[in-house]
């Protein structure tokens, strides 16, 4: 089961397992939403065993954040509404994907559900990808792209010419040497000038990483057979 896939089912066994431990006890209900029925279909799709690992894990969360959140379990101000966020919130800045909503009092909790990996950001650097201005607000410099913009050309020359075909083990340990490190060192660089020129960079990557909601951190780690909060 692809990474990708394997989150967005772990979310939905995350907001499942909510949903049947507090039904009953107050009033519930999960916001019926395209990410959520993709992530049923991600999760209904998956081997059982995945399937009874992500139950597990979701259900160790599901009690000990209930412990630490009593508005979770004990409130009585109108309902609790569950729901799932769309890519696009992560993009922008807010890294919950499961809300848990008490419009009523204007309070809300949210969890970043994680599936046997503890990234942040699944980031990325292209040739098109101007990491300053999405992360930070402030372009990077043309010197980046000056840098870069030949190396991430020659990649896509390569899959051109190989119909797509081309697979980075036939390139044998050149592509550590001729791609990876002058990459990595044009933004390692490139992230030095734009933290010399802006003191507001600090505060900028850190609102880009972790978002600007506080939230609870769920991990299933299936190899281990734990969930770490």
């Amino acid at each position: 089961m692809k990474s990708e896939n394997a989150g967005k089912a772990f979310e939905y066994a995350c907001v499942m397992d909510l949903y049947s431990y507090l039904d009953g006890r107050q009033i519930v209900s999960i916001e019926d939403s395209p990410q959520y029925r993709t992530a049923k279909g991600f999760f209904e799709g998956a081997p059982d065993d995945i399937k009874d690992n992500m139950k597990k894990a979701a259900a160790a969360a599901t009690r000990a954040i209930v412990r630490l959140e009593p508005q979770l379990e004990f409130g009585t101000e109108g309902t609790l509404t569950l729901s799932l966020q769309p890519d696009a919130a992560g993009q922008a800045g807010d890294v919950r994907d499961v809300l848990c909503v008490r419009a009523s009092i204007g309070w809300e909790i949210g969890i970043s559900c994680k599936h046997n990996h503890m990234a942040v950001k699944h980031s990325r650097l292209s040739a098109k990808i101007d990491f300053g201005l999405k992360w930070l607000d402030i372009p990077c410099s043309s010197k980046y792209f000056d840098i870069i913009v030949p190396i991430f050309d020659e990649l896509a020359d390569i899959r051109d010419r190989s119909n797509r075909t081309a697979k980075w083990e036939s390139f044998g340990a050149e592509k550590a040497t001729r791609y990876y490190i002058p990459v990595l060192k044009a933004f390692m660089d490139e992230m030095n000038r734009l933290n010399e020129n802006n003191e507001e960079v600090p505060e900028r990557l850190v609102h880009y990483l972790l978002g600007v909601h506080d939230f609870y951190k769920v991990i299933a780690r299936d190899a281990f057979r734990y969930t770490q909060i």
